[in-house]
């Protein structure tokens, strides 16, 4: 296998900076399970008040913040609402039904971005024992496999005001919203006050080994911790983990901007080449989906070319391939992922 000049896999290959490992080594640590890590306690509560929320809860991975959230607004038998690509229906593993006999409906979004009337026209309520009964929308921001779309914040009020009025709750998957703030402006907390729990990812972009934190009310958040243990991600005395995520928010937010600069050039130069495998102004973030089949070329044989010369991506449809600008990716990376893939596409 050849050596790796830039890793666009995922922005979960994050490695913690020196300082970072500094950070986690001084962390202050007590039993979390019992509600007693000091460190833990601090990262909820700064996560919690950037959102705008009372509380928060610590959990070992995104997926699992995302299931407490969808636990706690669905019981069984009733659905939640997503959209066609979203995480929670494509890349949890049907959890929402295998831990929660949640059953789902999605509807169909271009490249993930929300359009208020897609969730709105499928939610069903009132309907006794004849139907299914909607109790959640859920919203992704940014949104993976839409190519790291950011989900414009008029469609997200339209969409919550409309389920207000219909006491149906939204869930917002939140793993890369610190991408979306950065990108945007828009304060995190105006993000989350439309939604009733949102989750948040420390380990893609912000560059944390490993971490999420879901929030929402104190009352919710307490009733989460609860079924955190039950799923098995009671935990002890990880603030040494905590500490990573305190130490990103401090300094690996606001460098988001970087990795989505990189992005946006690596997308000129391929459609330079090959302006039919991506638009560049559509690239808002730092997740860029190419297709490669508009270039006549299989996801699976771009993504050997690209090994090939040292560079890795992710195969996500028979024509789809993405990739993913991080905190370990820096200028010459993505000068080395340019001259792969324009090579490639050039034939």
């Amino acid at each position: 296998m050849p050596e790796i000049v830039a890793d666009l896999l995922s922005d979960t290959l994050t490695r913690p900076t020196a300082a970072m490992r500094e950070a986690m080594a001084r962390a202050e640590v007590g039993d979390d399970v019992f509600g007693e890590d000091p460190t833990v306690r601090a990262l909820e509560e700064r996560v919690a008040g950037m959102l705008g929320h009372e509380a928060g809860l610590f959990t070992p991975t995104g997926s699992m913040a995302n299931q407490l959230g969808l636990r706690l607004h669905v019981v069984p038998g009733r659905e939640m609402l997503a959209d066609q690509l979203a995480h929670v229906v494509r890349a949890e593993l049907g959890a929402a039904a295998a831990f929660s006999g949640i059953t789902s409906r999605t509807w169909p979004s271009e490249q993930g971005r929300l359009v208020a009337s897609g969730p709105l026209s499928l939610v069903t309520t009132g309907v006794g024992p004849y139907q299914v009964e909607t109790a959640l929308v859920v919203v992704e921001n940014t949104h993976n496999f839409g190519g790291g779309t950011v989900q414009p914040l008029g469609a997200i009020r339209e969409v919550r005001a409309g389920t207000r009025a219909l006491g149906v709750a939204m869930h917002l998957d939140g793993a890369r919203l610190w991408n979306a703030h950065v990108a945007t402006g828009v304060p995190l907390a105006e993000y989350g006050a439309e939604f009733d729990t949102v989750s948040v990812c420390l380990s893609k972009g912000l560059g944390a080994p490993v971490g999420s934190v879901l929030v929402g009310s104190a009352e919710a958040m307490a009733e989460a911790r609860v079924w955190r243990k039950r799923y098995g991600g009671g935990m002890r005395q990880v603030g040494v983990l905590a500490a990573a995520g305190l130490h990103a928010l401090d300094h690996h937010v606001e460098r988001l901007a970087d990795d989505h600069a990189r992005a946006r050039r690596f997308a000129q130069a391929c459609a330079d080449v090959a302006p039919a495998v991506v638009d560049p102004t559509a690239v808002e973030t730092n997740i860029i989906v190419l297709d490669v089949a508009a270039a006549g070329v299989s996801a699976r044989d771009f993504v050997a070319a690209l090994l090939d010369r040292g560079v890795r991506a992710y195969a996500i449809g028979p024509g789809a391939v993405r990739l993913v600008w991080h905190l370990d990716v820096d200028d010459a990376g993505t000068d080395a992922a340019v001259t792969a893939a324009t090579a490639v596409l050039s034939g």
